[in-house]
């Protein structure tokens, strides 16, 4: 199953992708979610290699992830892989400079199911996937818009 969206940003593409490989950032808000999030490389700055294990409650149950950048080209792309107990997931996040302050983010996200339990899950997603396609666009919005506040607030 595949998901995309596309979303332009009032932020200089410099400062989006830094904005999106603040890992600290993203492993706090996740933890005040309420996942578990634990670093699993070593890297002092965001690149190819970095890595954590992620644990959360998906639909009543506990969940595992592993969840890897595989791919980083600063300032234009960076690819995640994630694997979860029989699905394969990767995310792929493209900028796109428009002008020298607009930025267009580009999100791909894909999902292979490798167990049966997984390709129940995934046919779920794909009956739903109106709503979940809405609801992906939506957050890329709020996240957009967070980036724009981000960006205009004095340091």
């Amino acid at each position: 199953m595949k998901l995309s969206s596309k979303e332009n940003i009032e932020v200089p593409i410099e400062q989006v992708f830094d904005m999106l490989t603040d890992f600290d950032r993203h492993e706090r808000s996740a933890m005040r979610r309420g996942a578990e999030v634990q670093r699993t490389d070593s890297l002092g700055v965001p690149g190819v290699g970095s890595s954590w294990n992620i644990g959360f409650s998906f639909r009543g149950k506990d969940r595992k992830a592993k969840l890897a950048v595989t791919e980083f080209d600063r300032p234009y792309e960076m690819t995640l892989e994630a694997e979860m107990q029989g699905m394969d997931s990767t995310v792929n996040l493209q900028l796109v400079a428009l002008s020298k302050t607009l930025t267009r983010l580009n999100v791909t996200v894909e999902m292979a199911a490798q167990t049966l339990s997984a390709r129940l899950m995934v046919q779920s997603f794909k009956l739903a996937k109106g709503s979940l396609s809405k609801r992906f666009d939506s957050r890329l919005a709020t996240q957009a818009r967070d980036m724009e506040d981000r960006y205009s607030r004095p340091a």
